[in-house]
């Protein structure tokens, strides 16, 4: 399936610490950093994952994505999505869905959505009880 996504940021530098918090409790860190000197992009690109392998790039570039992109991020259990629903609050998102049950989607189906800096619609979700 998908190795790996990267989306373009309007301001690499407050998108960086925006993951950076919103996704620390999801277990998702910074992976890599590719200086734009090394890349000859318009800024640095940043990769975030776990275990040693980055899955989500963010960079500066021209047209800056936003409405209608959605990511989902999977989170271990419900506490996690709670954690990252909050911390992304408290990185500057917008509340786009508390955390709680979309049943809609299925029983277990346990999800919190925010809007990010750049206008994308973050999920992290739970498929467990």
């Amino acid at each position: 399936m998908i190795d790996h996504l990267g989306i373009v940021v309007r301001d690499h530098a407050a998108s960086f610490a925006f993951y950076s918090k919103a996704l620390a409790p999801l277990g998702i860190g910074v992976m890599m950093n590719v200086p734009k000197d090394v890349s000859g992009a318009p800024s640095d690109y940043t990769g975030f994952g776990s275990d040693g392998k980055p899955d989500f790039w963010i960079g500066e570039g021209g047209g800056a994505i936003g409405p209608g992109m959605h990511l989902c991020f999977t989170a271990r259990d419900r506490a996690s999505v709670d954690r990252f629903y909050d911390a992304a609050m408290a990185a500057g998102a917008r509340d786009n869905g508390a955390p709680g049950i979309r049943a809609h989607y299925h029983p277990n189906y346990y999800g919190a959505f925010v809007i990010d800096l750049n206008g994308v619609n973050l999920e992290a979700v739970c498929h467990g009880p």
